[in-house]
């Protein structure tokens, strides 16, 4: 860590990323000891480089409730904690942000819940990260906000430091208008997000239902992906995101990766086909949805243990929210239903793990799996079917996309499917196991072509360049680095 004062690291940055989280998590070493580690998340992986190469910063929270660690710099970028106390961690981030904002934003797929109390704790800890990002952004910085929690910070940031240019990207769904408008701060939100130059959203659909939210709930004049607010313009638009997909592709073809691969499905009685999902402990993810999908399979006689094995890793998820408590529970009886039913000596029907997996594994069960089974009932983007395609340099296996998923208007050549649809979804996945290796490996080499084109840079570098060209002032020497 820097020995350089708290008030001096980070100032004048040119570029500041703020985000709910810090690129880095807290790690005790066996001997007692504290360090900073770099986050696995894909966000880390794309935003690094605009940041670090333009001695930037990034605005988020440690993870850790009480007190702010002292500002200090890693991997070339100078890092500004937010604290949360308790309290706020339970209103503000498991409350508005996951009890309220998640569902809402989810097609209401759980009913979400609105408490005055939350939205005033969201309101404080926006405006704790307004602060903290204006008092270390430079005379005419880009500031790149980030996702559902933070969106009332552009317009807060728009009012202390006008010089700024200000992007917001949000990662998830954004809802129509019939949905958004039942949320009590329905205005506060559009308005806080119109604070921005830039607003990007995962699909275009999404960036309509905004725009069509400013001219219904504020009537404000907008053409096509703009909108005319308060003397400014603001840009409108669509930037799906993606995944480092060479890297990925590198991983999964290496030599370790494929020697796990064979361990996994020996592990598994060498099956002759094997089913994954892989997934957060969500209930928008539709992990009963397949689980249904495959107990009537078996039941119709149309696949047979242990000849057909289904591998579900849940990651947990959101464990102090009582919708995820009582999902994880759900899940864990059907999987208990379905073995108790269909297993064997031989082994499992269902191989379910509630935990999280490293990346190298991952990319063995990618490798290892002849589908891949993706049922979100309603995703922003969702990157674990990117990650499954990235990882099939071999052409081989199948996927199965819910429509939902922003990722299936990108990876057509997928066996979509309707999760609401269970009957659908045993047609797909039958076609996907059953699929010539000639057809199958088509719609692989299709998939991965359009994913080497749109990648995690491309998409960082396309939004950077937007926000860039949106703002009113010129731009500094540092900024124009490529």
């Amino acid at each position: 860590m820097a020995d350089r004062k708290r008030d001096t690291i980070g100032a004048d940055s040119p570029v500041v990323v703020v985000a709910n989280r810090l690129p880095v998590d807290q790690v005790t070493d066996p001997d007692g000891g504290t360090r900073w580690q770099r986050s696995p998340g894909g966000l880390v992986t794309a935003l690094e480089p605009f940041v670090a190469g333009r001695g930037g910063a990034w605005v988020g929270w440690s993870g850790s409730a009480g007190e702010a660690p002292e500002p200090f710099e890693s991997g070339g970028m100078s890092l500004i904690p937010v604290a949360l106390t308790d309290e706020e961690v339970d209103r503000y981030y498991e409350g508005m942000s996951n009890a309220s904002l998640w569902p809402l934003y989810h097609d209401v797929v759980e009913k979400p819940e609105y408490h005055r109390a939350w939205w005033d704790t969201y309101v404080q800890v926006n405006k704790r990260f307004a602060e903290r990002a204006a008092a270390v952004a430079a005379e005419g910085a880009i500031v790149w906000v980030h996702d559902y929690q933070l969106q009332l910070v552009p317009a807060l940031l728009r009012q202390s430091r006008p010089d700024l240019t200000i992007g917001f990207f949000l990662h998830i769904p954004f809802p129509p208008y019939e949905l958004f408008t039942q949320l009590p701060w329905r205005s506060a939100i559009v308005e806080g997000l119109l604070g921005a130059d830039l607003v990007g959203f995962q699909r275009p659909n999404a960036a309509s239902n905004f725009v069509q939210l400013a001219r219904r709930l504020h009537d404000l004049p907008a053409r096509g992906q703009t909108i005319e607010y308060d003397g400014r313009t603001v840009s409108v638009r669509a930037f799906p995101i993606s995944i480092d997909v060479a890297a990925f592709d590198q991983l999964a073809g290496s030599p370790e990766v494929l020697t796990r691969a064979e361990e996994i499905r020996k592990e598994l009685g060498n099956p002759d086909k094997i089913i994954l999902g892989v997934d957060r402990l969500d209930y928008t993810k539709g992990i009963g949805v397949r689980l249904a999908a495959f107990e009537e399979l078996l039941e119709d006689g149309l696949l047979e243990v242990p000849d057909t094995v289904l591998v579900q890793v849940a990651t947990p998820s959101r464990e102090r929210v009582e919708h995820y408590v009582h999902m994880r529970e759900t899940i864990e009886q059907q999987v208990g239903h379905i073995n108790g039913i269909f297993g064997s000596l031989a082994g499992s029907a269902v191989r379910y793990f509630n935990q999280s997996m490293p990346r190298e594994e991952l990319a063995a069960l990618y490798r290892a799996a002849d589908v891949m089974l993706v049922t979100p009932y309603r995703d922003g983007m969702n990157l674990v079917a990117k990650e499954y395609v990235a990882a099939r340099g071999d052409l081989g296996g199948a996927l199965v996309l819910s429509e939902f998923a922003g990722a299936a208007a990108e990876l057509k050549q997928a066996f979509l499917v309707n999760p609401h649809d269970i009957a659908g979804v045993k047609n797909q996945l039958l076609r996907a196991l059953r699929v010539e290796p000639e057809e199958g490996a088509k719609r692989m080499r299709a998939m991965r072509r359009h994913l080497f084109k749109n990648d995690l840079d491309h998409w960082a570098s396309s939004f950077f360049e937007a926000l860039r060209g949106s703002g009113s002032r010129p731009q500094r020497p540092e900024e124009r680095q490529a």
